[in-house]
């Protein structure tokens, strides 16, 4: 089997709701790039990837010029065996992993469907058929956050990330973990995430604020020095994302006593292939994980769900459903979440089927 063709679509994704983080960060509409890999043997694999602005060093159109790059290793190569094709491409072109996340997907996609099996047999096996999800609140006044929370914990959800940051005020951050704690009752899960955006001072104060109540929090500083400064300062758990990226830093966020959680993000690692080791890492070292991507509709939905679902669950806090919060919807065929949890599609490969009318016209053809 040889890849014959590799199209790339750029798909604006709107948010059902404008989602506001710390240092001015957002999510209203994003670029999504979706790319689709084709073989002589008339099986395609998808993949997709979706940057955030000011998350990480990522941008959609960014994913044309590394895939033209690439395109020589790329056409003609066997798509069978993922992580070989991978390590070539690495050789290759240094790092983009981003732009290798979506490839990835789309390896993995083409393998599981040559199999005839879903992909999350290929990823360690399914060890669970529902796994939990969390609701991500955007960071607007305590008293609409609640509300938000309370809706969600009244349709089935337990876990619940409160967005914090976006007033640039400590006591307005304690406020809102506060209000939610209240709303949901005791039992969920409620972690305060400021992506990055606080000083060590203001984390502190606020996780003081609420070290009476059951809170986790969630990235409150740009380095792993400085989380651990505020994990040491005030004894609350602490869950890693955009500090956690590749094997070095896990060991390091682990070492560190700052990892009781962690963001296993697939564009962050590079796709399926460094995020299932990423995954058996943090198996070993017993941290729980929250297996999903940056942001992207059913695509990379779909592929967070297969890994998830192979994931121990004593090990999984929680995936995302993020083709839930935005719109358009890719492949209709993607699992919806019902009573707070969620299931991998079952058909082989990603087991969707992405509409082909609603992409049009590929932005990028190489072949």
């Amino acid at each position: 089997m040889k890849i014959t063709r590799i199209s790339l679509w750029h798909v604006p994704l709107t948010s059902h709701e404008t989602y506001y983080m710390a240092d001015g960060k957002t999510c209203d509409t994003v670029e999504s790039a979706i790319l689709r890999i084709d073989t002589d043997s008339e099986i395609s694999g998808w993949g997709e990837v979706c940057p955030i602005p000011h998350y990480l060093p990522a941008y959609a159109r960014g994913v044309g010029p590394a895939l033209q790059e690439l395109a020589p290793v790329l056409i003609g190569a066997d798509p069978l065996g993922p992580e070989a094709l991978m390590a070539k491409l690495d050789a290759y072109l240094i790092d983009h992993r981003y732009a290798k996340s979506a490839v990835d997907i789309a390896l993995w996609d083409i393998t599981a469907k040559v199999a005839g099996l879903p992909l999350h047999a290929l990823l360690g096996g399914q060890r669970q058929d529902r796994m939990p999800l969390y609701h991500s609140i955007t960071c607007v006044a305590p008293d609409e956050m609640a509300r938000i929370a309370l809706e969600a914990r009244n349709g089935g959800m337990t876990q619940f990330q409160v967005k914090l940051g976006a007033s640039g005020d400590w006591q307005t951050d304690a406020e809102r973990l506060i209000k939610v704690r209240e709303a949901v009752g005791d039992g969920p899960l409620v972690y305060g995430d400021w992506n990055c955006g606080a000083t060590q001072l203001d984390a502190t104060r606020t996780a003081r604020a609420v070290q009476h109540l059951d809170i986790m929090l969630e990235q409150p500083c740009a380095t792993i020095d400085e989380c651990a400064t505020v994990r040491h300062a005030t004894g609350l758990p602490m869950k890693l994302d955009e500090n956690a990226h590749d094997i070095p830093s896990l060991l390091e966020g682990h070492a560190k006593g700052v990892m009781d959680a962690v963001a296993i993000k697939l564009s962050k690692f590079g796709g399926l292939s460094a995020s299932r080791k990423a995954r058996d890492l943090c198996e070993h070292l017993g941290v729980k994980m929250c297996v999903e991507c940056t942001w992207g509709s059913d695509i990379v939905t779909a592929a967070a769900l297969h890994l998830a679902s192979a994931t121990k669950p004593s090990r999984l806090l929680n995936t995302c459903d993020l083709s839930h919060y935005v719109g358009p919807r890719i492949a209709v065929d993607v699992p919806t979440r019902k009573d707070g949890r969620i299931a991998p599609p079952q058909g082989a490969g990603l087991g969707i089927t992405p509409d082909t009318d609603l992409l049009g016209t590929p932005d990028l053809i190489l072949d």
